[in-house]
């Protein structure tokens, strides 16, 4: 890898990836960094590895959401929370794998409209019904991209990358690398420009 790149490992599912999501430009643009995403399933990473939702201990879960909406404030970026919380985003990411394995020059357009979906507009994307509406609204044809989800190849590379993230060390999203130094959470991003303009 260029010295000057940061691995992104994220989950349409997690708010603070989504919080991250809209920093990653802005850091790209500050240090000259390469940015590279990285899907994985996050409920796949959580189940390997023992770690568990936030949101699953209700003190904690309360409280991370006050302080994601001050990044949100410091950013100045929406964030709401989603009524339909936890998504299960595994087929949204079989797609970005799809996507990406295809070159879909859309890629990026697509991780943007998942991500606001969620987190922006509140979308209940557990419903195929309004995944299909939120796939149309962004100009992807939902047949075909359901079609992508459920190629055997599309899901074996999820996997994949999912137990390679889990092999390097991740648990949990987001979760960046530097080189070797992994940092993780949304909060840590002040250490990756660091890492990057070392």
């Amino acid at each position: 890898m260029p010295a000057k790149t940061v691995e992104f490992y994220f989950d349409f599912g997690s708010p603070a990836a989504w919080l991250a999501h809209t920093q990653m430009a802005v850091i790209a643009r500050d240090t000259g960094a390469t940015v590279v995403y990285r899907s994985m399933l996050l409920g796949g990473v959580f189940q390997s590895t023992g770690n568990r939702p936030p949101i699953s201990v209700p003190l904690k879960g309360s409280y991370l959401f006050t302080d994601l909406s001050r990044f949100a404030r410091r950013y100045g970026v929406p964030l709401v929370m989603n009524p339909a919380f936890p998504i299960n985003t595994i087929t949204l990411m079989r797609i970005d794998v799809g996507l990406e394995r295809t070159a879909d020059p859309r890629l990026a357009a697509y991780r943007d409209a998942m991500f606001r979906a969620i987190w922006v507009d509140q979308k209940n994307l557990n419903d195929p019904a309004t995944v299909a509406q939120v796939l149309t609204a962004g100009g992807f044809d939902p047949q075909q991209m359901l079609a992508l989800a459920s190629d055997p190849a599309v899901k074996e590379d999820l996997r994949a990358r999912t137990q390679a993230a889990v092999d390097r060390g991740i648990f949990g999203a987001p979760t960046f690398f530097v080189g070797d130094a992994m940092f993780w959470g949304q909060d840590r991003l002040d250490f990756v420009r660091e890492a990057l303009q070392a």
